[in-house]
């Protein structure tokens, strides 16, 4: 396993329950290149803008809250910073709790990835929201989503059915 590494965020959420399911430690990475239109999160788009973390520091504080189900990875994207984030996710399930990772792109994008780091992180995650936002298709009663073009994909029944690492 790699050393401790930097991630750049734009914020944390101790206890969310809108970002999947059960009590969540939602990490907000800085950056995106897609810049849809009306972003429920355009602050995090900016590459250089939030601030740099040591992932170390993270997993400590995920450690620390005894009521997680769970950690999220949002955004920016977070298939950008793959590699700083396989490594919490790898932490996170050793502690027992799943991965949940929202991204402007789709699964089968990721999945033909050619990048180790997006293949590392799409291996290491448990549930993948898909698809860019796209604000025409906005409907508020969609639970974890924001557009009804988002897919809410259980990686782990795919990979099982499929018996094989799709990626």
């Amino acid at each position: 396993m790699p050393a401790d590494m930097e991630l750049r965020i734009a914020g944390i959420e101790n206890d969310s329950i809108v970002d999947g399911e059960g009590c969540r430690f939602t990490i907000f990475v800085q950056g995106c290149p897609r810049r849809c239109r009306n972003c429920h999160n355009e602050a995090a788009q900016n590459f250089d803008g939030g601030v740099v973390v040591d992932t170390e520091e993270i997993v400590k504080k995920i450690a620390a809250n005894p009521l997680l189900d769970g950690v999220t990875f949002s955004g920016g994207e977070p298939f950008c910073q793959g590699a700083p984030l396989t490594e919490i996710a790898d932490k996170v399930h050793a502690m027992g709790l799943n991965v949940w990772v929202y991204s402007g792109n789709t699964f089968e994008e990721l999945a033909s990835s050619a990048d180790e780091n997006v293949k590392g992180l799409l291996n290491a995650a448990d549930v993948l929201v898909d698809g860019e936002y796209m604000d025409e298709l906005r409907d508020l009663s969609l639970k974890f989503r924001g557009s009804s073009n988002q897919r809410i994909i259980d990686l782990n029944k795919t990979r099982a059915a499929h018996a094989v690492v799709l990626y």
